[in-house]
């Protein structure tokens, strides 16, 4: 038994994908420390952020876009592309609706093209990314390009 047994938790190699073929991810609950951190990481002090107390067009507790996005990033890339994602090239973000504090968010994720490069056995994966809220209202889509390693 001298094979070295598999990786847990390693994300597809570009090989493994094909357009067409469609994921769900985990969804995850958005926090209060979630937001708390996220603001102080990037100093976004915005008062419709910081406010508990404000409860603008938005409604209360509203979280930044950036922040959904993010923590969206987070679970498909470790069900992705986890040891075999090289770049994020390119994503186009369209916020939909609002997230809040104490929602539920999660993706479906379709690949739409793949493209290998001529040189280092890796390919631009390009996808579509839907996130929607426990209600199943979408509240960000994104398209997003990848570079991801080939199988060695």
């Amino acid at each position: 038994m001298s094979e070295t047994p598999s990786l847990l938790g390693q994300g597809f190699h570009w090989q493994d994908l094909a357009e067409g073929q469609r994921f769900r991810s985990f969804r995850r609950t958005v926090t209060e420390a979630d937001l708390v951190g996220f603001v102080g990481v990037t100093g976004m002090q915005e008062p419709l952020f910081v406010d508990a107390t404000l409860g603008g067009a938005l409604g209360p507790r509203p979280v930044p876009a950036a922040l959904t996005h993010a923590l969206i990033e987070g679970i498909v890339l470790a069900g992705m592309a986890h040891g075999t994602g090289l770049a994020l090239l390119e994503t186009h973000i369209r916020a939909r609706a609002p997230v809040r504090v104490g929602d539920t968010i999660g993706a479906e994720l379709a690949v739409t093209g793949i493209c290998s490069t001529s040189a280092g056995n890796r390919a631009v994966v390009t996808s579509e990314v839907t996130v929607t809220n426990q209600r199943g209202e979408t509240v960000m889509d994104y398209t997003v390009k990848r570079l991801l390693a080939g199988r060695a």
